[in-house]
């Protein structure tokens, strides 16, 4: 980033969870941030933190499954801070139950706001940068896009899209020869609200699937996937596995997800009402914040991250042992 222009940033879904992290990532270099969401009132929290953090950031609530009011989202922001850098698509809804205990109302939902909100932001996002020849586009992914869990159907499914989509987008850029970058992050399990807002017919409390992380560990990655021209970056260790291990087996990973899966989204022996309120159709702006219910277990560090960002020192450390092992060879020779 400039030190003398600051970046143009948007944020889809910084009202809470790994949005609002991002919309700090980028606070603390400076950048001028349109946050969108549905709940006005915790997006003008975040606008209070993003100023504290060293930004500027401007709320538009934006319901992102409505093209006209992402566009008119982006009207707003590009009127304040001038042309937009960087489009982050985050926004999500899910519902956590056995596919056929879901209403056809509660999938269509979830998969306009996961996939055609990003579908939109990326639209409009394009029709700005690509004139320009410049600009990068950030998907919020999850290893959920390569390797499908049961209870999150509607979820996986949009994961999968998006994933498909982007592709698809991506080449097209390339084939035209565009500057405008497109990179997906693919995210781990977060200790994010979503656990406490989302709706969920199972008997107990939602979480995510061990092991758990901090938002800031892929906000910091979007961070950085907004600066590197990178196709693809993927967070936590978990997230490599489960990705690499679906392609290696996906039949062993259906098996063992078959007999764990159910269990391991579930707080063992802490009910939830099936009446609880939820985010589905209407923002719940008193559960708004960045972290989640899940502190005491989630790492604050991944080495994986570390590693995924620093190929340079990592490939030279090893060429660097490998001359030594040869040396040590050759010696014993």
């Amino acid at each position: 980033m400039s030190d003398k222009q600051p970046q143009v940033v948007v944020v889809t879904g910084s009202s809470g969870g790994v949005g609002r992290a991002i919309a700090h990532a980028f606070a603390k270099r400076g950048a001028h941030i349109g946050l969108l969401a549905r709940g006005a009132e915790a997006l003008d929290q975040v606008v209070e933190e993003v100023e504290s953090l060293g930004g500027q950031a401007l709320a538009v609530a934006t319901d992102v499954s409505d093209h006209a009011q992402v566009e008119a989202a982006a009207v707003a922001v590009e009127q304040r801070f001038g042309p937009i850098d960087v489009w982050v698509n985050d926004a999500m809804a899910t519902v956590f139950a056995q596919f056929i205990h879901l209403e056809p109302e509660e999938f269509k939902r979830a998969t306009e706001v996961t996939y055609l909100g990003t579908v939109y932001g990326t639209m409009v996002a394009l029709s700005r940068m690509k004139p320009r020849d410049h600009g990068a586009i950030i998907q919020v992914g999850s290893a959920l896009s390569y390797r499908a869990i049961p209870l999150q159907a509607a979820y996986c499914g949009s994961k999968f899209a998006i994933r498909g989509f982007t592709d698809s987008v991506r080449v097209e850029l390339m084939h035209d020869k565009s500057n405008v970058h497109l990179t997906m992050v693919q995210l781990p399990g977060l200790n994010t609200t979503q656990f406490s807002w989302c709706r969920s017919k199972m008997p107990d409390h939602p979480q995510p699937v061990p092991p758990i992380y901090q938002p800031e560990i892929p906000a910091e990655a979007v961070y950085w996937a907004s600066q590197h021209h990178r196709r693809e970056v993927w967070v936590g260790a978990s997230a490599v596995l489960a990705i690499l291990g679906n392609r290696i087996s996906p039949s062993i990973a259906d098996r063992y997800l078959a007999r764990t899966g159910f269990k391991g989204q579930q707080m063992q022996d802490r009910p939830v009402s099936p009446d609880r309120p939820d985010n589905l159709f209407e923002p719940l702006p008193r559960l708004a914040a960045t972290h989640g219910i899940f502190d005491d277990q989630a790492k604050t560090r991944s080495p994986q991250m570390w590693m995924a960002t620093h190929r340079p020192v990592v490939f030279g450390a090893l060429a660097g042992l490998a001359a030594a092992a040869t040396g040590v060879a050759r010696v014993a020779r």
